[in-house]
């Protein structure tokens, strides 16, 4: 008999463990995360697009919500989550504990930019390095258009976000970032333009009162994920039922509350820009 040394049986265990909660059972729901963007204030639209997925995957969905790109990115990590909306920083940083599923479709491609925000009667600024001194608001400390990218952009010029800026802090959202820089609560902010171009379909009112002051590269739609456990059979139904909602009625009807026009499948490489970055930051 081969007796197994402390650190192997721990090994062995956790690998016990992880097999065990690979795949939940039929009568499981298949748990989706989901991050705070505009979607928080819309219970009534998550409630449908839930019940379709249901009916596609013929099993239940839950859909999971937390209020950092954090809590779900260890949520997924940690086996707690099936498949999960994130953004692409957080999926290049934890790449090998994920599967990319599908990437969503915005004006046509998988690709949306980060947008540099400030108050609409502010007229002139139209660059970053105008708000040096100022209050600035980012999304997320996880967040590539929200973050990352103004890092970047500002390390390039010679300077460090604390530094550059008087003061700043996370808003947790990027509606929040819109909020906070409509109210005057920040000189400017650095937000999703997908976010921002569909509060401005549904919340005009609020997105009228800031406006786009520049505007980045294009760089990979935040993506869907699955965790890496999960079996080959339900990622495939999960990106399945993604990739068709473009071909039914009611999955084009929902397609259009969330401003897309569909979802495609696209290779880790759309992300290498983002993994760029964040290396140089790192420097």
């Amino acid at each position: 008999m081969r007796w197994l040394t402390p650190l192997a049986l721990m090994m062995s265990l956790a690998m016990g463990i992880a097999a065990a909660a690979e795949e939940p059972t039929d009568d499981e729901p298949l748990r989706i995360g989901l991050t705070s963007v505009f979607l928080n204030d819309r219970a009534a639209f998550l409630e449908r697009w839930q019940t379709y997925l249901a009916s596609r995957l013929d099993r239940e969905v839950e859909f999971v919500q937390r209020g950092s790109y954090q809590e779900i990115t260890d949520r997924i990590r940690q086996g707690h989550l099936d498949v999960a909306w994130i953004c692409g920083y957080p999926y290049v940083r934890h790449q090998q504990a994920m599967r990319l599923l599908v990437v969503p479709l915005f004006e046509g491609e998988p690709l949306y930019r980060s947008y540099l925000i400030v108050p609409a009667d502010d007229e002139t600024t139209d660059s970053i390095e105008e708000l040096q001194g100022k209050v600035f608001a980012f999304s997320d400390p996880d967040s590539n258009s929200g973050y990352l990218y103004r890092r970047y952009q500002l390390k390039r010029l010679g300077f460090d976000s604390e530094d550059f800026f008087r003061r700043t802090f996370f808003a947790h959202a990027h509606s929040n970032v819109v909020e906070a820089v409509a109210a005057g609560l920040a000189d400017g902010g650095s937000v999703d333009s997908y976010v921002w171009e569909t509060l401005r379909l549904h919340r005009p009112e609020l997105v009228e009162r800031t406006r786009v002051a520049s505007r980045s590269p294009q760089f990979g739609h935040p993506p869907f994920v699955a965790r890496r456990g999960l079996a080959s059979e339900t990622r495939a139904a999960v990106r399945e039922a993604l990739l068709g909602m473009s071909d039914t009625a009611r999955g084009r009807e929902l397609l259009d509350e969330l401003n897309l026009d569909g979802f495609s499948r696209e290779a880790p490489a759309l992300y290498e820009p983002i993994t760029a970055m964040m290396h140089y930051v790192r420097e």
